[in-house]
């Protein structure tokens, strides 16, 4: 599907326990020549006692260089995770989640994983704070971990939507403070059709030139 677009970042995505393995095992399969920079999406939920297992099939891709994009609450074994060093990558929270949504929460953990890197969340910083106000604290005081970030609008059904003409002008408030070399990772859920129009709303939220902006 993004063959045919613009696009030379690229998260491979299991947020659902059951498509780690699938995905996994296709890699070698994939042509990801077209991409510059490539993540993977760790599970967003899973139990301790998967834990192990999910986290040695990850770190049987450490070889690779890619950032693992991990949500904060699955870290149970935090001496496993660590060993990921600055490629594990923690991404802030919605409502929904009991850690990673503010600049404290997300301090701690970066006490905690010292190496890690950041990904932001655009969409799960705005459900928190509408005025944008902890996306910017985010971005002032981790931008230095700055490794990628996620645009959508997160709607009130927590799921992960199109932009709105609001959401886009929330956006702007702080996208000037992300560096231009940042890979964006849209994800929005988009037929698609409206993958090209999808990628032109993200570049009126970013001011972004089409080559830093990527999908999911």
């Amino acid at each position: 599907m993004l063959r045919e677009q613009p696009v030379t970042a690229l998260e491979l995505s299991a947020i659902r326990e059951r498509e780690l393995l699938p995905l996994l095992r296709s890699l070698d399969g994939l042509d990801l020549s077209q991409f510059d920079y490539i993540s993977i999406h760790a599970p967003s939920s899973f139990s301790a006692e998967n834990e192990g297992w999910i986290f040695g099939e990850l770190y049987k891709c450490l070889h690779r260089g890619w950032p693992v994009v991990v949500h904060p609450d699955t870290l149970y074994d935090r001496s496993l995770w660590r060993l990921f060093g600055k490629l594990l990558c923690i991404e802030n929270m919605d409502k929904r989640k009991g850690v990673g949504r503010t600049v404290g929460e997300l301090n701690y953990l970066f006490t905690e994983f010292p190496e890690a890197s950041f990904c932001l969340d655009m969409g799960h910083a705005r459900q928190v704070d509408t005025s944008m106000t902890e996306a910017y604290r985010m971005l002032k005081h981790f931008r230095s971990r700055l490794r990628q970030v996620h645009i959508s609008e997160v709607n009130t059904q927590n799921k992960h939507d199109h932009l709105s003409f609001v959401s886009i002008l929330g956006f702007q408030e702080v996208t000037p403070m992300i560096p231009s070399s940042t890979p964006i990772i849209i994800e929005s859920v988009v037929p698609e059709h409206q993958i090209g129009a999808e990628i032109c709303r993200v570049q009126r939220a970013l001011h972004a030139p089409a080559e830093q902006v990527e999908a999911s």
